[in-house]
């Protein structure tokens, strides 16, 4: 769904939107009395996705905003409560530029098409000072939550991200904000007589139970001291093979990164013409040093990435694959990210927001979040997505993990868990950067799932071996 399309979902539920949050004052009451709990009398506030305005004036603000992407649903707050400031206006292009005690987003993370953005924007409004509450649904309650919009229980939203409590404080951490609070609450949507005041008030906030409720909350603060983006060379580096289709798109999508960036492409051996529509593409851009390398056989992804990366002159590596289900655009994200030094080894990760239709199978949906549990726990380091294609590191730990490779040895094809068992023996810090995961345009796809889902419970073995039981 578009942006238009989105506001013009939320203009048309506005007229009807008090009338259904009648349906579940339950669940609006509980999230009022945890707000009201949370924030102060007399703070300033501000609402991100205040709808017609109902949570803001019931928070007796000293000073209060509230910000909406819906013109109808601005109009509908103003209406309401003529005394309160209401705008249009949206986190992910955020003009507002006030700051705030305390900034408010109740249930907004799942409509929102970049979380990453959404929260670099913050520090717009946010001094180290300020509170930043977050609720959102909990992911257990997903089949919940839709039959409930199936049968008109809940109001229906045009897209969810369902979130667990650690891609949110991921999400924070990469733009500059700590966790001060989290947890669960809510155990008993629908009010039965004593039994809802039970679970709510008292089972939910005992162990195990805590975890289980409805409502997920984050309450995070800006850090202190910002870091400042160093100024680094990029080398992206695009292992390829009958990606003739894509290369277009790639030379025009690709940003500027760092100080300067040069392109470099190994093919393995294209019978689609890459290798000519790359020079063809190279030529037209003389501002943009482009490298060709032949492979000189099928020797696979990660014979290619070893090969690309050792012609990569720049200080900072990243890997970009060729059939671009991650735009690049998103490469910009990744820079950031190392240049802060949020990390020192960034991995992408297609397992946070929802994928396009098509984008990748469900067999292999379930392969990888079976082998995220399995290298989480092996790494000892959150990594929701192992094979992610999209992977960025400096160039001297690159040179670092190469000198150590004898260690592993060499079974991986994909050159991923080369990089992420190396980064793991060296004890790099790990981060991973969610993005947008996108159905493929042109070609096919090189994996095979049950080849190489084989290889993967293999590279697990060697992984526990040489990792854990060492």
């Amino acid at each position: 769904m578009t942006k238009e399309e989105k506001i013009g979902f939320f203009d048309n539920a506005a007229a009807s939107r008090d009338a259904r949050r009648a349906r579940s004052r339950l669940y609006h009451r509980e999230l009022l009395d945890f707000f009201r709990f949370v924030i102060p009398r007399k703070s300033s506030v501000l609402e991100i996705g205040s709808g017609t305005g109902s949570l803001l004036s019931c928070l007796d603000a000293e000073k209060s905003l509230g910000i909406d992407i819906s013109p109808a649903m601005t109009a509908a707050a103003k209406a309401a409560h003529p005394a309160m400031d209401f705008i249009t206006d949206d986190l992910e292009a955020l003009a507002t530029t006030d700051k705030f005690d305390y900034v408010v987003m109740q249930d907004l993370l799942g409509s929102l098409d970049d979380i990453w953005l959404a929260f670099r924007n913050l520090a717009k409004v946010t001094t180290p000072e300020s509170r930043v509450i977050i609720t959102t649904y909990n992911p257990l309650w997903e089949p919940l939550v839709i039959l409930a919009e199936a049968t008109g229980l809940k109001s229906k939203n045009p897209s969810q991200n369902w979130l667990a409590i650690p891609d949110i404080e991921n999400f924070l951490y990469l733009n500059n904000y700590e966790v001060v609070k989290k947890g669960c609450r809510f155990l008993m949507p629908f009010y039965i007589p004593l039994f809802s005041s039970f679970f709510n008030g008292f089972l939910a906030k005992m162990p195990v139970f805590k975890e289980l409720g409805l409502i997920q909350f984050v309450i995070a603060r800006e850090t202190p001291a910002k870091p400042e983006i160093k100024s680094h060379s990029v080398s992206v580096m695009v292992p390829c093979r009958d990606e003739a289709g894509n290369m277009e798109r790639l030379f025009k999508e690709l940003p500027a990164l760092g100080k300067s960036t040069e392109l470099v492409f190994v093919d393995g051996n294209s019978s689609d013409g890459t290798v000519e529509k790359i020079r063809e593409l190279a030529a037209n851009r003389p501002d943009l040093p482009v490298k060709v390398l032949l492979q000189g056989g099928a020797f696979g992804k990660a014979d290619a990435v070893r090969k690309g990366f050792d012609a990569c002159t720049g200080d900072i590596l990243m890997i970009l694959d060729a059939d671009l289900t991650v735009v690049p655009e998103d490469l910009k994200k990744f820079y950031t990210a190392i240049a802060e030094g949020k990390g020192e080894f960034i991995n992408g990760s297609r397992l946070v927001y929802p994928m396009e239709k098509g984008a990748m199978r469900f067999l292999n949906m379930l392969g990888n979040k079976t082998f995220s549990i399995i290298f989480t726990w092996t790494l000892g380091q959150r990594i929701k997505d192992t094979l992610c294609g999209t992977k960025v590191l400096l160039r001297s730990n690159y040179e670092k993990i190469k000198a150590g490779r004898k260690y592993f040895g060499d079974f991986d094809p994909f050159g991923d868990f080369d990089l992420l068992f190396g980064a793991s023996k060296l004890n790099l810090r790990i981060a991973e950067l969610p993005v947008s995961y996108k159905e493929r345009k042109y070609g096919e796809t090189k994996i095979s799932r049950f080849r190489h889902g084989l290889l993967l419970f293999k590279m697990a073995f060697i992984a526990f071996i040489k990792l854990k039981l060492r």
